[in-house]
């Protein structure tokens, strides 16, 4: 199977990825904030600084999405740029603006608040400790009998992962055409029909 180089400049990362992937793919598996999932904002939008040949053309919808933000030259929606051949990619990704984490208050803080109570409120805050240990107490004892439907619950989850991948594929650009499962399961569905029309 033929394979890219692929180097993601801001975040210092690099590796092999196989041609066939999208940019998109390799940005989730190589683990880039930011890229779990793309909106339909399609704010996945990154600039190719080397390679760009080694990606599939743009798509109608890369058009359409770049006339109204003007595009910067190399810039692509990794959802929609596939890589095509062989050789070596660099991406740079966009600047993320983190979200500020709210600051918790420290242990050390809780018990210095703690220590200058007086010895009533010092008793209502242990009896409030004392009931969410119970309540997670009970909570575990009364949860241990499911353990059991959390098989269920991963087979489900399996499932779930065969829709969703059917899901992402629908939403792949049609200029990219039919990916190889979409063409096995298309061999299969013709057999089957094969199978039934002799049994008839």
């Amino acid at each position: 199977m033929a394979e890219a180089h692929i180097q993601f400049e801001r975040e210092d990362l690099d590796g092999i990825i196989p041609v066939g992937s999208y940019i998109g793919e390799a940005l989730r598996r190589f683990g880039v904030k930011g890229f779990d999932r793309c909106s339909v904002d399609h704010d996945c939008a990154v600039r190719i600084t080397k390679g760009e040949n080694l990606l599939s053309p743009m798509t109608s919808f890369e058009n359409e999405h770049f006339s109204s933000a003007e595009r910067k030259p190399g810039e692509r929606l990794a959802c929609h740029a596939k890589i095509v051949k062989a050789g070596d990619i660099v991406v740079m990704t966009h600047e993320r603006k983190e979200e500020p984490k709210p600051e918790t208050a420290s242990a050390e803080d809780y018990r210095k608040q703690f220590t200058e109570m007086p010895l009533e409120q010092k008793i209502g805050e242990l009896m409030k400790l004392e009931a969410i240990a119970l309540g997670e107490t009970f909570s575990f004892i009364l949860n241990s009998p499911y353990l059991v439907f959390e098989k269920v619950g991963d087979v489900m989850a399996g499932f779930g992962m065969k829709l969703e991948n059917k899901a992402r594929e629908a939403q792949r650009p049609a200029e990219h055409g039919q990916t190889t499962d979409n063409k096995k399961q298309e061999k299969s569905d013709a057999a089957a029909e094969n199978i039934k029309s002799e049994n008839e």
